[in-house]
């Protein structure tokens, strides 16, 4: 047996930019950093003594004796793509709920070609595992998504992601010990909206929009690299805030459908009470909302949010891994 352990992540600034249809054009640039919340996915072979051949357990359990008859698209793709022939068992497990804007769906892909190229005694780089995946959701599932989530499942860290135009990426990992990240750890709160969406839906609308949304777009770049530059002379909970506020602005003329009158009304809760400012996580339409808060109001902050999930992360360096092996 394989298990396989891969984070979720926290996109700060840049979403949109790592969309294809805008970084070959005009080149893109993500900040944002993988946390210490994860799924799992073991792997192992199953004897011939079953009367299925695959069991794939998640939401669902499903038992099939083909790989066509797997009713979870990214395990169906990932069996095809890896030509897998002997029976199989997957279990998925999260530490949150999936379709909350943390990149969910792409680290189990990440994990899951992890798992399985281990099982299998094959080793595979961290770029490999990123670009297997952004195929899978890209090209053969058809997603509209971008290339941010699966980088960070596969390297891990607090990076500066860099895409360029012809259609290769870097990866910075800024230095914790340099930096205060301390100061975006204790400051930073999660709150889950209760809302579920399929980012499938909302990113479908950006991506319909792509040529009016490029100057919006261009803006969310330029607030990208600011944060950036002043993120390595020593990074204020303040400016950061500031930077998130003037980011959910822009986020928000991408799409429709990326806020709504719940979420409106959430933002300016957390405003009310003591959040420097915030926005929402992933493709918008529900999931969770980022604020940022300094400690002499988190005790107001909490309590006025008491009613809702509230979580407190830590920012991580570590991609996805194999955290047990018996073969």
């Amino acid at each position: 047996m394989i298990i396989s352990k891969t984070p979720f992540r926290i996109s700060l600034f840049g979403g949109g930019t790592d969309f294809p249809s805008y970084y070959l054009k005009h080149g893109g640039c993500v900040v944002g950093g993988t946390i210490d919340k994860f799924c799992y996915v073991s792997a192992r072979y199953l004897p011939n003594v079953f009367n299925f051949k695959h069991r794939i357990v998640w939401s669902k359990n499903e038992t099939v004796n083909n790989i066509n008859e797997i009713i979870h698209p990214t395990v169906r793709s990932v069996f095809k793509t890896m030509k897998v022939s002997r029976g199989l068992e997957i279990h998925y497990q999260g530490d949150l709920q999936k379709n909350s804007g943390l990149g969910t769906s792409s680290s189990f892909c990440v994990g899951l070609f992890n798992a399985l190229y281990n099982l299998k005694k094959i080793k595979i780089s961290k770029k490999s595992l990123a670009l297997k995946s952004i195929h899978i959701e890209q090209k053969i599932l058809k997603e509209n998504c971008g290339s941010q989530d699966q980088i960070w499942a596969s390297y891990g860290g607090f990076n500066v992601i860099k895409f360029k135009k012809n259609g290769s990426f870097s990866v910075k990992k800024l230095n914790k010990k340099k930096y205060n990240f301390k100061n975006l750890d204790q400051n930073m709160f999660l709150v889950y909206t209760g809302l579920n969406r399929f980012s499938d839906d909302i990113e479908k609308d950006k991506i319909k929009k792509i040529s009016k949304n490029f100057k919006y777009l261009d803006k969310i770049k330029n607030i990208t690299n600011s944060f950036i530059e002043n993120f390595e002379y020593g990074m204020s909970i303040d400016h950061c805030a500031y930077f998130m506020s003037e980011y959910w602005h822009l986020k928000k003329k991408l799409s429709s459908k990326v806020t709504n009158s719940f979420i409106d009304e959430l933002y300016k809760e957390g405003l009310n009470n003591g959040a420097l400012g915030g926005k929402i996580i992933g493709s918008g339409g529900g999931g969770f909302m980022l604020f940022c808060c300094k400690k002499k109001n988190q005790s107001k902050f909490l309590k006025g949010f008491k009613k809702l999930p509230i979580i407190k992360f830590n920012f991580t360096d570590t991609g996805s891994e194999i955290i047990f092996k018996n073969i």
